[in-house]
């Protein structure tokens, strides 16, 4: 709508500039057709002007402001994507600490695994040779003390006492069962110890790898919410670039606009400027005129009156001199009338 104004408005001040080149019969008509509106506002050309000048002004105004806003939004998303860059940043740096480590250590847990395994299958291998009599050991390892001093007593009994060959003989024997049991259960016991420290140190590896991968998770998903809020707040940013543009370039058609609009006001001020110029000096000439006018009217009814004066004193003369030759009295204008004129000669 308002383009189409503003088309007509163009071919309006072509016509407006040629008129108030037009010179003389084009002026006073002109000056007369104004003069008889008696008011600028109703100049349809310039009141239509300035009402379209007045929708630009409010467009340009709208559109500054909205620059205003879009500039301190893009202020504010450049804050936010300066402070989460920074954010993602320390993330990565933190990852790639978390990468590291899990490269050191999960080797440790990877090897401390197989280990574990190994001696489980040690353990389940001796639990196989040994049998059903492993059980039993297992329950007589709080008694080991007890067995290793029967052990050491059967010894010195076997050295110091004097036996006969039947007792050393059961001694013996029942020093070798003790012995065979002290060494399986020295060997459980080992195996066992074994195990529980290789399962400590994989429970406690164990629990340090799942921190690890842990660490890991949560870094990995603060960085692709980060990442994706990142792209959300770019194309945020890019669109308000593009809008920004946009609305730059209205407020510039508008800025083209008033400065067209206010050639226009000159020229419709410039036009109405040499009407008024036309019309005051057809005015004053009207007035010299009729000034000359009466001026010569007034010469003219001067020269009446002087010549109606003259023939009256002549007349009145002419009655005085006729008296004066008959003799009659004269009176004192009489005589001033013809000793007066005479005087004057």
């Amino acid at each position: 709508m308002t383009k189409n104004i503003f088309l007509m408005l163009l071919h309006s001040v072509s016509d407006v500039v040629r008129d108030s080149d037009s010179g003389g019969s084009a002026i006073l008509t002109a000056t007369a057709t104004n003069s008889n509106s008696g008011d600028d506002d109703l100049d349809p050309n310039r009141k239509t002007l300035l009402e379209f000048k007045r929708a630009v002004q409010e467009e340009q105004k709208t559109g500054d402001k909205r620059i205003e806003e879009i500039n301190n939004k893009l202020d504010s998303i450049k804050k936010q994507i300066d402070e989460e860059r920074a954010q993602l940043d320390d993330f990565r740096s933190k990852l790639k600490q978390v990468n590291e480590e899990k490269d050191i250590e999960y080797p440790k847990f990877v090897e401390l695994r197989e280990s574990l395994m190994k001696a489980k299958n040690q353990m389940k291998s001796l639990d196989d040779k040994v049998g059903p009599v492993a059980a039993k050991l297992r329950k007589e390892r709080s008694d080991m003390h007890n067995l290793q001093k029967a052990l050491e007593q059967i010894e010195r009994d076997i050295q110091t006492k004097k036996l006969s060959k039947d007792e050393e003989r059961k001694l013996v024997a029942r020093s070798k069962e003790i012995a065979t049991k002290l060494h399986t259960l020295k060997m459980i016991h080992k195996k066992e110890d074994h195990y529980r420290t290789i399962s400590a140190q994989y429970d406690q590896l164990k629990d340090q790898v799942k921190r690890i991968f842990k660490l890991k998770e949560e870094y990995g998903t603060k960085i692709g919410k980060l990442k994706e809020s990142l792209d959300n707040l770019i194309n945020l940013r890019e669109g308000l670039y593009e809008e920004r543009r946009q609305v730059i370039h209205t407020v510039r058609e508008a800025a083209a606009k008033l400065e067209m609009i206010e050639t226009q006001l000159n020229a419709i001020a410039f036009k109405k400027s040499r009407m008024q110029a036309a019309e005051y000096r057809h005015k004053k000439q009207k007035e010299m005129g009729e000034r000359r006018a009466a001026r010569q009217e007034a010469i003219q009814e001067r020269a009446k009156r002087d010549k109606e004066y003259q023939e009256r004193r002549d007349a009145l003369k002419e009655v005085a001199l006729k008296k004066m030759t008959t003799g009659k009295k004269l009176t004192f204008d009489e005589m001033k009338l013809i000793f007066g004129d005479a005087g004057s000669d």
